[in-house]
């Protein structure tokens, strides 16, 4: 799977996320929903969807592409 669960820490009405993250420059989404969070790192070309239904996350699609 390429999504990874997250540690979540609510107080003061703020979310507090610990992330390790290991490359530097690598671009990363953290989706939000019902009391847990989830990071992906994002493809070098392509798209990432996110995906709700009745204002709740159903899922998140990749579409990714590599330049010819």
């Amino acid at each position: 799977m390429r999504l990874n669960q997250l540690p979540v820490e609510i107080k003061d009405g703020k979310i507090n996320i610990e992330l390790n993250i290991q490359e530097g420059d690598t671009p990363i989404c953290v989706v939000y929903c019902g009391g847990k969070a989830k990071m992906t790192t994002l493809p070098d070309h392509g798209e990432t969807k996110v995906i709700t239904h009745q204002g709740k996350v159903k899922r998140v699609k990749f579409d990714e592409g590599e330049e010819f």
